[in-house]
């Protein structure tokens, strides 16, 4: 029976990059709108509907693996990465809004990820290294690639196969490169096991020689698969061993005792990924954020008056004649062409039917031709370009003199000209007083293209609109010990969820797990953490949800008899409405440029309302802060202005208030999040000078350690760990040095059994050990060594992670 469709899954907003189907009822798809999302087919037919929402971040999610059930995780593991360089791992058993781990060490792009049935991850990367990853911490770099990694395939636990732009395809037995495969003429972008056989890859191979290859693990060239007209981006196999492709000429083809035994045409500009379920149906995800199902199985088809929609919506298609080949409209048969069969499955013929040229391609499973769209001059571009093996939308020539070969200006349609221009003069060491030209250059050069339907405006179908949360989303139904919002149940805040105690994980931030630590096998060479010098930020934003919740609070304090005088003046407003317009538009991926910035003049504002404001309705305007610290520090560089206002944020969190237990949920929701700002203070060029960090240190030495909650914790030693990031940059006066040293052992010391919080502390001591050690200043004396070795040496038999006692062997080395 041919493939039809079965299913169409409407939730994303943008390119659905990439697919998991483990099982005949779960699928999970990433796209660029920042997401994934885990479909779960109803118990009443073949029809999907989304169970969980994934956010680990504001940047495009570019790969996705599963790995199956644990005793932690009865439903097993969803594994995401993306722009944001971080892969996350969420337990799909009651996914929260953080992610149950999140793995550091790549630099760039994450753009691929396998995981075998033991839960052994491998990822590729624009970094041009694939890491190897067990037990959630680093094991293996795998180096020696010239440009990106593109595709990654663990065939066990301890072979690994890499595809990567500079064309060629690794074995690895464990970190050790075995073979090289050469053969495709252009960047690798997808591979898949083939059963006994060996592989299968495939790759940007242009036009006649857009090619599948099947080879063995020896290197032999088994067969090829031609029939592609453009670049082939992913590779699946189905239980029977046929293998399924899908690609840039908006189609998915399966492929049969090496011949094409169907194509499915897509109404989008690109078929990013396919993948296959246990019961063969097939999965693809497109440019136009929708995840399709097809069946080869007819009572899972979709009705017939569906069907016939979609190969409708098919046939409206406009196809740019690149796609096609150069069209002579007069020379074109009439639509008498299609009486006469087509040769093989996905021939296209085109016809000139009444002046408009369409194109039909021929299919074997079912004997007829098919409509794929009317041909137009162009309508854009038609393909992804690579440049130093990363994908753009545009790859531009530049002219600059005579007899000097053009330089290359990449550009993606979605990133703002000027950013693309200045990349380009900077790489190029051109004056930037050019940019304006090279501005109207990519204007004049590109245009906006729109194909094939898109997605519908995504609605969380847990959170609504309305919801709001500090990052992330969650299932509707809480704990009944989550903080409610007062005013409206359904509204309900979570500054952090709890985790399980058994659970290592980063409550607070999709990008701080720091990893790359685990016992060494044999003669493997462990990779080296410290230092650590990126610091570690809380970017998540939901800024509509957080501008609707601080607006409702004043509302209610506004009808309150007792609390009217505390409510918003419209001067006030009006500010507020100003920083919520900048913060929607810079949290945005790709950042829209925003020409009005919020300055000294709003962060006093926001110090007005939290000074006045109940403690229970502070804690949007304190998440309001977070956001700003993180993406307008220049509105705190008004001098004093930094100082004030942490004394603000103190008092609004009630830091200087007494320690009676348990806290309440205000007070501790305030706190982290207070915590959460001070840590985004602290960020790449930050400037901090030495009485506002001084006066910073000696607040937080003053909470009794115990006092703090597992979540306040955490965000306490992710401050410390920052301190120490700023120390390997500025290097700190001694009195600063030894306030941070003095609070790290306190923690090192007080802590006995959250191993996230001791991590982070233990990296920001080791970070300044690092620093000592490698300046050659003595910065301690004999009795802080003494106090330093005598602190980190019970930490590996109270905390017996090989990530724990790996940061132990380093310092205690350097010292």
């Amino acid at each position: 029976m041919p493939y039809k469709l079965s299913a169409t899954l409407k939730a994303h907003t943008s390119d659905v990059r990439a697919l998991s189907s483990p099982t005949n009822e779960l699928i999970l798809s990433a796209s660029r709108d920042s997401t994934t999302i885990c479909w779960q087919r109803s118990s009443a037919g073949p029809h999907f509907t989304p169970d969980n929402v994934l956010r680990a971040g504001s940047r495009y999610i570019n790969a996705v693996t599963y790995i199956p059930p644990t005793p932690d995780a009865p439903k097993g593991y969803a594994v995401t990465g993306g722009q944001d360089t971080i892969i996350n791992i969420f337990s799909l058993e009651h996914p929260k809004d953080d992610p149950d781990f999140s793995l550091l060490g790549h630099t760039e792009n994450i753009c691929a990820l396998h995981a075998t049935p033991s839960g052994t991850i491998i990822s590729g990367s624009w970094d041009k290294t694939a890491k190897v990853w067990r037990n959630f911490a680093l094991v293996y770099d795998l180096k020696g690639h010239q440009q990106s990694v593109w595709a990654v395939l663990a065939l066990d636990e301890d072979r690994f196969l890499t595809g990567s732009a500079d064309k060629s395809i690794r074995l690895w037995q464990q970190h050790k490169m075995l073979q090289t495969y050469i053969g495709h003429q252009d960047a690798v972008r997808g591979l898949a096991l083939v059963p006994d056989i060996g592989f299968a890859s495939c790759s940007n191979d242009r036009g006649v020689v857009a090619e599948i290859r099947v080879w063995t693990l020896g290197g032999d060239l088994v067969y090829t698969l031609s029939g592609h007209t453009s670049f082939v981006y992913s590779l699946s196999v189905l239980s029977s061993g046929d293998i399924i492709s899908a690609g840039e000429d908006r189609t998915v083809r399966v492929w049969k005792d090496g011949e094409c035994s169907q194509i499915i045409t897509h109404p989008a500009i690109s078929v990013w990924t396919v993948s296959s379920m246990p019961n063969s149906d097939i999965v693809s995800g497109c440019s136009d954020g929708v995840v399709r199902v097809f069946s080869a199985s007819e009572d899972r088809w979709m009705s017939q008056g569906d069907l016939k929609e979609y190969d409708l919506l098919v046939a409206s298609q406009a196809l740019p004649s690149q796609q096609v080949g150069d069209v002579k409209k007069n020379d074109l048969p009439g639509v008498e062409a299609l009486l006469s069969p087509g040769k093989k499955s996905g021939e296209v013929k085109m016809l000139n039917n009444q002046g408009i040229v369409e194109a039909h391609q021929w299919d074997t499973a079912t004997s007829t031709w098919h409509k794929i769209g009317d041909v137009v001059d162009a309508v854009g571009q038609s393909r992804k370009q690579l440049y130093q093996g990363k994908e753009y939308d545009y790859v531009f020539d530049v002219d600059i003199q005579d007899g000097v070969p053009p330089l290359k200006l990449p550009y993606n349609a979605t990133e703002n000209p000027f950013a693309a221009a200045q990349r380009f003069l900077e790489s190029n060491d051109l004056p930037l007083t050019y940019i304006d030209e090279v501005v109207r250059f990519i204007g004049k050069n590109t245009a906006p293209v729109d194909i094939g339907a898109q997605g519908e405006e995504y609605v969380d179908p847990y959170t609504g609109a309305s919801r709001y949360r500090s990052s992330g989303s969650a299932p509707t139904t809480a704990p009944a010990s989550e903080y409610a919002d007062p005013f409206t149940g359904a509204s309900r805040y979570r500054g952090t969820p709890q985790a399980p105690s058994s659970a290592i994980i980063d409550p607070l931030n999709r990008t701080s797990r720091f990893s790359g630590l685990v016992a060494s096998t044999g003669s493997v060479p462990l990779p080296k953490t410290l230092p650590v010098v990126k610091y570690v930020t809380f970017k998540q934003a939901n800024v509509n949800a957080m501008q609707a919740k601080l607006f409702q609070f004043n509302e209610a304090i506004r009808n309150e008899i007792s609390t009217s005088s505390l409510a918003l003046t419209p001067e006030e407003i009006t500010g507020l409405n100003e920083t919520f317009y900048y913060l929607s538009r810079t949290t945005m991926s790709p950042p829209l440029t925003v020409s009005s910035v919020p300055t000294s003049s709003h962060i006093s504002l926001i110090a007005r309302i939290l000074e006045r404001w109940p403690s229970s309705q502070r804690f949007p305007v304190i998440d309001l802060s977070r956001l700003l610290a993180e993406f307008c520090p220049k509105a705190f560089s008004t001098p004093g202005l930094k100082e004030t206002f942490l004394k603000t944020l103190l008092k609004a969190s009630e830091w200087d208030s007494p320690w009676t237990l348990p806290l309440s949920k205000p007070r501790d929701t305030n706190t982290l999040l207070m915590l959460r700002t001070v840590a985004n203070v602290f960020q790449e060029g930050s400037q901090v000078n030495d009485a506002w960090l001084s006066q910073l240190l000696e607040n937080l030495s003053q909470a009794p350690y115990t006092a703090l909650s597992k979540n306040l914790r955490v965000a306490l030693a992710t401050v410390l760990f920052n301190v120490s990031c700023l120390g390997l940059s500025s290097p700190l006066a001694a009195p600063l040095r030894n306030q941070h040293l003095r609070l790290t052992l306190g923690v090192l010391e007080s802590e006995t059994d959250d191993p996230e919080a001791v991590y982070r502390a233990f990296v920001a001591l080791g970070n300044v050990v690092y620093f000592n050690n490698k300046t050659d200043n003595n910065i301690f004396d004999s009795s802080q060594i003494s106090d330093i070795l005598q602190c980190i040496r019970a930490l590996p038999s109270r905390f017996k992670e090989d990530r724990v006692r790996n940061i132990f062997e380093e310092i205690a080395t350097m010292l």
